[in-house]
């Protein structure tokens, strides 16, 4: 049993000062203003008045430090992905593949899997971004593997493992109605469809989402943007009254300004993804068949606000180089967004939208154990998964 004391905590709700935190077999069991009285074997650990936050969330991230799903999709990377994230903040994560072949589709939803199974709340799944694009909207996917489905392609994907897709981002208007019924179909009820990288009409958008679609990925990026005669995909986000967005805050993806405007429209309809392709440090440059990016610092000199970029051959976006505890902070100091709010978007909604709110993203009896101590400027200083301190 470990007590955490004198924790700014942030239970997901409300903000506790000079609170403190009893965990016990891995689950949070109180948490209290007052001074805990325990047993004399009871591990204490002082947390100095600094903030105590649950374990972030991130839906979209697709490498660690070195290691990239697509590249080398084994356990190995998966353990790898989680680690490099784990110790910046971020407890729950779903790897993420972009846009390949069906093989290694199913080579990285079995890795995934095998990580699952030891870490079920580590690594609840897999978020699969293609290949089933809009070649229009493919940003830095490759054209070679950005396609309709292959006759018989669905039902090979969804014959194994299919429960470990969590989220499967695709274009609705490449598909044909017979194509997104069968997806609808035999995808796993865990499934969540997310609308991206895609031209789609506000009309078309919207018939989308009225038709079990619940989900839309990187706002503004790679989608139809709002015109005044065309609303778009980001108009037809807007005006859903359900759609949940997830958005980039990484100050290259989207204008501050940009992120402010949809948090006041969405509130806790729109939640952060860090969309990391490596973090910790940036790997400069990667190769992968056709996908080929390098690391771009800002021009404008070291800012840890602006961390760089990674840029295709074609000079397209291609991934972040940052951890969610960075968007949290960035979505606070530049786009104004209220720090409670702002960690709310990288925990309890992203842990919701899993079907793990009751469990991930608050710190709240019963909960599991992920906790996370930053100073007040959210730089991360210690991490706890399932109660045992990972960095």
């Amino acid at each position: 049993m470990n007590q955490f004391i004198n924790a700014t905590v942030f239970t997901g709700e409300e903000w506790l000062p000079n609170a403190s935190v009893r965990i016990d077999n891995g689950r949070i069991q109180e948490i209290t203003t007052a001074t805990f009285t325990g047993p004399d074997d009871e591990t204490v650990v002082d947390i100095n008045g600094d903030y105590l936050i649950s374990g972030l969330v991130d839906l979209q991230l697709y490498g660690g430090s070195h290691l990239f799903l697509n590249d080398q999709p084994t356990p190995d990377t998966v353990r790898h992905i989680y680690d490099s994230h784990a110790r910046n903040g971020t407890t729950t994560l779903l790897p993420t593949i972009h846009s390949t072949s069906l093989e290694v589709m199913q080579q990285s939803m079995a890795a995934v899997a095998t990580v699952r199974n030891e870490n079920p709340f580590g690594v609840p799944g897999i978020h699969i971004e293609g290949p089933y694009f809009n070649p229009i909207k493919r940003g830095a996917h490759s054209m070679a593997y950005v396609r309709p489905p292959a006759e018989g392609e669905l039902e090979t994907l969804f014959s194994t493992n299919a429960d470990i897709i969590r989220i499967l981002t695709l274009a609705p208007e490449i598909l044909t109605p017979e194509q997104f019924q069968k997806i609808k179909t035999l995808k796993h009820a865990n499934t969540l469809l997310s609308l991206g990288h895609s031209n789609a009409t506000y009309q078309q958008a919207t018939a989308a989402f009225n038709d079990g679609i619940p989900l839309a990925t990187h706002l503004y990026n790679a989608m139809r943007g709002f015109e005044s005669r065309e609303p778009g995909i980001v108009g037809a986000v807007f005006d859903h009254p359900h759609v949940r967005s997830s958005i980039i805050a990484d100050s290259y993806h989207c204008n501050p300004t940009s992120i402010r405007i949809a948090y006041r429209l969405l509130g806790e309809r729109l939640f952060l993804i860090s969309d990391a392709l490596f973090a910790n440090p940036p790997r400069p440059d990667f190769t992968l068949e056709q996908f080929v990016v390098h690391f771009e610092p800002d021009p404008n000199g070291p800012d840890p606000s602006r961390p760089g970029r990674y840029i295709n051959n074609e000079g397209n976006l291609a991934g972040s180089a940052i951890t969610l505890i960075d968007c949290v902070r960035i979505a606070v100091e530049q786009a104004g967004i209220p720090l409670n709010n702002a960690l709310r978007m990288a925990s309890v909604i992203p842990a919701e939208i899993i079907g793990l709110g009751d469990q991930l993203g608050k710190i709240k009896p019963g909960y599991v154990a992920n906790l996370v101590q930053t100073d007040k400027s959210l730089q991360t200083k210690a991490v706890w998964a399932s109660g045992e301190k990972i960095a």
